[in-house]
């Protein structure tokens, strides 16, 4: 059995490099360090190189910036326009790039027909480039997240990427009380997509644990799915979930739809190897095979053999 291994590439990221637990990459003209659990294997590049970085996060999440590095620089996808940043309360800088290959996915089978005007549900919808891209395509969004600072910078980006007139619903809310109440109010989605944390906490200290939390979210998101929908997105970066638990999970939540379901890992390419750093775990449902376009996926062995 195989499982498929997605990745994608965009012309202002790039993996440069990854080994002892660390990645080395690229975003626009800003070279970052951070820490990377999956990188077992040794660096291919020297390290001068990697100490050559104009930032670096250390194992406790402090960053150390080289003089002329800047805290907030520009990055471009598709025709969006997103803030980067380094900030000490995250490791993150606010776009995970292994999830181009979920956004372009989206580009394949989210495009509006004319008079159309389709409606996806984003939870846990972060900085928002998988909200603003849905919304470029012509999707009405509801985004969703606990993290009001998280809202204000996917703002920002739908501000840069002159898309304030886009119809976006922006929600501070815990995503398991917020699709109970849509689920109340009968409203359906044509689209949704989850990108759920291991651990969090909503905005009035709802606690959010992953493995307690996901069945009945995933069970209430499928009540709200439109009969002719189109598709639904699930990542998960917990290190002990499999491919084959997502889509156990997500069959059994959209019990006999039909359409084609997929599960398996979101991994980047290394710039000057072959490599593939796996990064996070996937399950996707469409209603219709997906229409060919340049090939994203490698098959690579299952756990299950």
């Amino acid at each position: 059995m195989t499982v498929p291994v997605l990745h994608d590439c965009w012309e202002a990221y790039s993996l440069l490099d990854s080994g002892h637990r660390r990645k080395l990459e690229r975003f626009g003209d800003s070279v970052v360090v951070r820490d990377e659990p999956k990188a077992w294997w040794s660096p291919d590049l020297p390290e001068s190189t990697w100490n050559a970085a104009g930032a670096r996060c250390d194992a406790e999440g402090r960053w150390h910036l080289a003089k002329d590095q800047a805290r907030e620089w520009i990055l471009g996808f598709d025709g969006l326009t997103l803030e980067a940043r380094v900030a000490d309360t995250s490791r993150h800088v606010g776009v995970f790039p292994e999830q181009s290959a979920h956004w372009r996915w989206i580009g394949q089978r989210g495009r509006a027909a004319a008079g159309s005007q389709p409606t996806m549900l984003s939870l846990f919808g972060y900085t928002g480039v998988a909200t603003l891209y849905a919304a470029s395509l012509g999707f009405a969004v509801t985004h969703v997240d606990a993290s009001k600072p998280a809202l204000s910078w996917a703002r920002r980006n739908q501000e840069l990427s002159g898309l304030t007139d886009a119809p976006i619903r922006w929600i501070l809310d815990d995503a398991l009380k917020f699709v109970r109440r849509e689920h109340r109010r009968g409203r359906r989605y044509d689209a949704i997509v989850l990108d759920p944390p291991s651990f969090g906490r909503g905005p009035s200290g709802e606690v959010w644990k992953v493995e307690l939390g996901l069945p009945e979210l995933l069970h209430t998101c499928s009540l709200l799915l439109a009969d002719d929908a189109r598709f639904v997105i699930l990542t998960l970066y917990n290190l002990d979930a499999s491919s084959l638990m997502i889509a156990n999970l997500m069959r059994e939540s959209l019990g006999d739809r039909g359409g084609r379901l997929e599960a398996g890992e979101l991994a980047l390419r290394h710039a000057h190897s072959s490599k593939l750093l796996p990064l996070a775990l996937f399950g996707r449902w469409a209603q219709e095979p997906c229409p060919k376009s340049k090939p994203t996926n490698t098959p690579a062995p299952s756990a299950a053999g």
